[in-house]
């Protein structure tokens, strides 16, 4: 949500870039989403923040070069820049929590 608005707010009153915005709302939203995913989603797991937060940079930046990829295609293919946002957010999002529940946050990484 917070990527959604940053990117929003920056094309949307500040004249920015689509794929300019979506770097600086992913930057803003990785910290909220790190902690969110340690301390909610996935504390059964019981993860050390210090092991999980390498392994979800990698997972967060594989996720970004996804979106970054897919945002672009789209918006090349003419679709309006929040329609297009926001099916690359949720695409991107379940790979992201599939890839964080079975491997950034687990407690001991095969």
């Amino acid at each position: 949500m917070l990527h959604f608005c940053v990117v929003w707010l920056l094309v949307s009153q500040w004249q920015m870039a689509a794929l300019a915005a979506n770097v600086a709302g992913f930057v803003l939203a990785f910290g909220v989403s790190f902690v969110g995913h340690h301390r909610f989603s996935f504390a059964s797991s019981q993860a050390k923040a210090g092991a999980a937060l390498p392994r979800f940079a990698v997972v967060a930046l594989l996720g970004f070069v996804c979106n970054e990829l897919l945002y672009g295609l789209l918006l090349a293919a003419g679709l309006e820049y929040r329609l297009a946002l926001l099916l690359v957010l949720i695409t991107v999002a379940a790979m992201t929590w599939i890839l964080s529940r079975h491997w950034a946050f687990r407690s001991s990484p095969p």
